[in-house]
């Protein structure tokens, strides 16, 4: 007999089969238990993701911050290399208002706020039809999208749509530029957890309506204000700097003799004349015509002379700066000198502005008496809705006899 039919009869022994069968089931066994154990592990990265996102938005994130904290816990999650939250608009393009790269994959610029072109052969596309998750190689992604994608290195997408009160809102996209296709529980895994974070993207997505209602209507107020400077200063203004020249020639033809009514007609002139500066200055108030004309630095500048306050200013401006965060920043300053002039018993005031690649940065400082507050009836009220529709923050610091600090932040 050779060894390997020794080892045959062996193996086929009873109680080897039953040592078989038991090995058998500890290996199901086992597998089992580390199938389950992997499992509470996404769990409980899931879970942990979702605690983070909801702690950082009830500490009052903006909807931009609160869009991209989400993509960047979803697609650090899934292992993916880019992340992000497209809004659906009703002229069929999406809006992208949150993006997250990894760290470790080749940097791409974030595409914020460009609106893309749905088209038919999108994952965006896809989802407006199913209404589900989907997953496309690039290659098979046609459009601006599909160039975009492959030209920075994109191979593959898993989108998953965001309902939003019943309404299909937009969709999470998670990118990966690896040649091997993502896990197969790739779309589950990310419908979960867009489902767990709804709320936040409710949340999120109710504050921008907020935001982007209270812009519109800053906007309309700007534009009717400048409506009405342009009016009273090309239609009331003229006419009386036109009666100003006609009573100067109807002074001037008098013949002699006729003092007392030389000397009325001289006050009548000098009343039209104050007519005149009280109107520009109501026009002034009503919109500054500097900042349309010569920009936010001499209209700061402006401001500055006219304070009664002495106004140390520091500005440096970007080359290219949104005409409504001019508008924002010019109010401001314009507000706290006035505060400083009616309220603070100052000497001497600060207006610093200066800016990087992400953030504009006001502050204006007095050295009086303090003791500002943000109340009804107090015009930082006003300004608190003028920063929060460019979605920036507003701090201000005025304890009794210390001064008064007001820092303005506002993204770019």
């Amino acid at each position: 007999m050779g060894v390997r039919d020794a080892v045959t009869r062996l193996a086929n022994r009873p109680a080897a089969r039953t040592l078989r069968a038991r090995a058998t089931g500890s290996t199901a066994a086992l597998r089992s238990m580390l199938a389950d154990r992997a499992e509470l592990d996404r769990l409980e990265q899931s879970y942990g993701a979702l605690r983070r996102v909801t702690t950082l938005v009830a500490l009052g994130l903006s909807p931009t911050e609160a869009f991209t904290t989400v993509a960047g816990e979803l697609g650090a999650l899934l292992g993916a290399d880019h992340a992000a939250i497209d809004r659906y608009e009703d002229d069929q393009t999406a809006t992208v208002v949150g993006w997250w790269s990894n760290p470790r994959s080749p940097e791409i610029i974030a595409p914020m706020a460009e609106r893309w072109p749905i088209g038919s052969g999108s994952a965006a596309a896809l989802v407006l039809r199913t209404g589900g998750p989907v997953r496309r190689s690039s290659a098979s992604v046609t459009g601006e999208a599909g160039a975009w994608a492959r030209s920075h290195g994109i191979k593959h997408i898993v989108s998953c749509p965001v309902w939003v009160e019943g309404r299909l809102w937009g969709d999470v996209a998670v990118m990966f530029r690896g040649g091997t296709p993502p896990r197969d529980d790739t779309e589950t895994r990310l419908a979960d957890f867009v489902e767990l974070v709804a709320c936040t993207l409710a949340q999120a997505k109710s504050r921008a309506d907020l935001i982007d209602s209270r812009a519109r209507v800053i906007a309309a107020s700007d534009a009717t204000r400048r409506r009405i400077e342009r009016d009273l200063h090309d239609g009331v203004q003229q006419h009386l700097v036109s009666l100003t020249f006609d009573l100067r020639a109807a002074e001037s033809a008098m013949p002699p003799g006729e003092e007392d009514l030389r000397e009325q007609l001289t006050n009548t002139g000098k009343g039209l004349s104050n007519a005149i500066a009280e109107l520009q200055e109501i026009c002034r108030g009503l919109h500054p015509g500097v900042l349309s004309k010569s920009g936010l630095r001499a209209a700061l500048q402006t401001l500055a002379r006219r304070s009664p306050v002495p106004v140390e200013l520091r500005t440096e401006i970007p080359d290219s700066l949104p005409e409504q965060h001019q508008v924002t920043l010019y109010y401001i300053v314009s507000e706290a000198l006035n505060n400083v002039a009616k309220h603070a018993n100052a000497s001497t005031a600060h207006v610093e502005l200066d800016h990087d690649d992400h953030e504009i940065r006001l502050s204006v400082r007095d050295d009086g008496q303090g003791g500002a507050v943000i109340g009804p009836g107090s015009g930082l009220l006003g300004l608190m809705d003028r920063v929060d529709a460019v979605e920036g923050t507003l701090r201000l610091r005025s304890p009794a006899g210390e001064g008064t600090s007001l820092e303005v932040t506002i993204p770019r």
